[in-house]
Parts: C-alpha cells; sequence; structure tokens
C-alpha cells in the first residue's frame, strides 16, 4: 500500500473524526471522498465510514500517530514514500538490535569460554550443587544422585541420597570413599586421585583447562550452552575423550569421561549454590567402627 492510500486513510478518519490533528504534517484535505473511495477500491480496501459505533470515532488513535509523525526527511520528489520503506526500516532496526547477540556467539572460541570457566571456578571459595551420575560399562549400568560440596583449598565431598549413606570424601591430603556394607573403606592419596580423575580438578577451580587437555574444540549443545572436548594431558591409557558441558557464562553442568575401554560416566550438576556457606567439619571423614581402611586405587 503506498503513501497516497495513507493519506486517504488519514483524511476520511480526520472527516469522520471532525478533528484537525494531522495538520502541519504537509496532508492536505484536497481530496474529494468520491477519489478517497476510489482509491480505497485499488487498493482492495473499502472506506469505513459508519463501520464505528457512534461517539467511538478514532480521533484519538490519529491523534497519537500525528503526534509521532515528523517532517519527511526524504527530498521532495520521494514524499510519496511507499508503506514498505517503514516496515523495510522496522526490520532493519530488529535486524541491527539483534546482530550483536549473535555476532558475539558465534565470535565464542574454545579459549575464550575454557578462560571463562577457569574465571569461573578461580573465583569461588566454595560451592554446593546437586549431581546425579550415571556409568556404563563392564556389562553393568548404574545411575546415582545426591548433593556435592566443593571448599577451597582441595576439599569435595559427595553425599549420595541413591544409593543413601555412600560418600566420597576429599579432605585435602587423603581421598575416602565408602559405602554401606562395604567390608572395608577405601581411601587413596588426594595427589594420586588428581591424577586418575583429573576431570574433577575442574570444579576445584585450580587449573586451567587449556594447560590440561589437548585438542580443546568447541560445539554447540542443547539449551544454547557448549560442549568442550579434548583429550586429558597424562590420561591417553585410562581416559580417551573428555567432554564438559558448558553456559556461556563458564558453568560446568556437565562431565562427560569416555574411558579408553569403553566405560561411559556422566555427571550432570544442577542447582549451583557459589560461595555457599559450607563448615569444614563436613569434609573430615571418620571411618564407621569396626570397618578397616585400605589403601586402594580411585574409585570407578
Amino acid at each position: 500500500m503506498r503513501m497516497g492510500s495513507l493519506l486517504g486513510f488519514v483524511a476520511l478518519f480526520r472527516e469522520n473524526a471532525g478533528t484537525h490533528a494531522l495538520k502541519g504534517h504537509g496532508f492536505s484535505r484536497a481530496r474529494c471522498r468520491s477519489n478517497l473511495i476510489s482509491a480505497l477500491a485499488a487498493q482492495g480496501m473499502r472506506s469505513v465510514r459508519g463501520s464505528f459505533p457512534r461517539g467511538l470515532k478514532p480521533r484519538l488513535l490519529f491523534s497519537a500517530l500525528a503526534a509521532r509523525l515528523k517532517p519527511c526527511p526524504f527530498k521532495a520528489g520521494w514524499q510519496l514514500v511507499p508503506a514498505t520503506r517503514f516496515a523495510l526500516y522496522a526490520t532493519l532496526v530488529v535486524i541491527a538490535n539483534a546482530a550483536p547477540c549473535s555476532a558475539q556467539q558465534a565470535a565464542l572460541s574454545a579459549h575464550d569460554l575454557a578462560q571463562r570457566v577457569d574465571h569461573h571456578y578461580n573465583q569461588l571459595h566454595s560451592l554446593k550443587a546437586g549431581f546425579t551420575e550415571s556409568y556404563e560399562g563392564l556389562g553393568m549400568q548404574r545411575t546415582e544422585s545426591g548433593t556435592l560440596l566443593l571448599l577451597k583449598p582441595g576439599r569435595m565431598r559427595w553425599d549420595y541420597s541413591t544409593p543413601p549413606g555412600k560418600v566420597f570424601v576429599l579432605d585435602g591430603k587423603y581421598a575416602w570413599f565408602y559405602s554401606p556394607g562395604d567390608p572395608q573403606v577405601q581411601r587413596i592419596q588426594a595427589k594420586q586421585l588428581d591424577d586418575l580423575r583429573s576431570p574433577l580438578r575442574f570444579l576445584l577451580g585450580h587449573t586451567e583447562l587449556e594447560n590440561e587437555m589437548d585438542s580443546l574444540t568447541l560445539t554447540p549443545a542443547a539449551g544454547g550452552q557448549f560442549t568442550l572436548s579434548g583429550q586429558p594431558k597424562g590420561q591417553e591409557k585410562r581416559v580417551s575423550k573428555l567432554a564438559l558441558k558448558v553456559t556461556a557464562e563458564g558453568t560446568i553442568t556437565g562431565i562427560e569421561i569416555e574411558e579408553s575401554d569403553g566405560a561411559l560416566t556422566r555427571f550432570s550438576f544442577t542447582g549451583e549454590a557459589p560461595n555457599a556457606p559450607i563448615p569444614a567439619e563436613e569434609f573430615h571423614f571418620v571411618p564407621p567402627a569396626g570397618v578397616p581402611v585400605v589403601n586402594a586405587a580411585a574409585p570407578v
């Protein structure tokens, strides 16, 4: 629809409403009613005379429109601009506003996101989150869940609600693992645990992803998140691939560990509470009475 038709609408509504609200914006009432109806018919439209109930004339609608109109910024020969130019202008405004977000998303690299992960966890003092752990391998499948507590420096506690009573504690010097009914408590030095289960070091925030993983790549994931994948350095014989599911802000929401024998372990995290108040006593493990402690390999 051309501007001439729009002018016809304005003239008609002014006649119905009995107002000169558009005066001063270059509009004219010189058109006669017959010419107006012909112009509307050419556009497949009709007059709205009589379409409004008595007393409900669209006076305010066009008064408000007139208040927002400004003199045409184009050259004098362009005064009758097609209405599609206005639609195009509005579209360009939307695209211009959306472009920075899209460009920022597209420009995000594995290096950029890895630095965001490092920054997020390195600035934390403590962390509390819910977790779900699943394991597939050696002819078995299991899914467990519970609450994860982290406290710097180097302390970690996995309290399992499924199965109840199972616990894995890292006190900074040793890692302790016990499940009700086990004949013994397993213990391993923290340094050995870091070497064997290096993916969990990322949650403690005392490492740099790019120094710990080779061939780091970035791929989009569901929900606007990303997957950082690579080969943990020094773990080639045990771990074939490590994948971290990460938000754009650098929060790890999942860890997937693919071992060289085909076993697959997944951790997912929810309800992260950064710098939650956590007593240091939570990371002091006391073996159950009568249960012996043995030095063993890190649990899977």
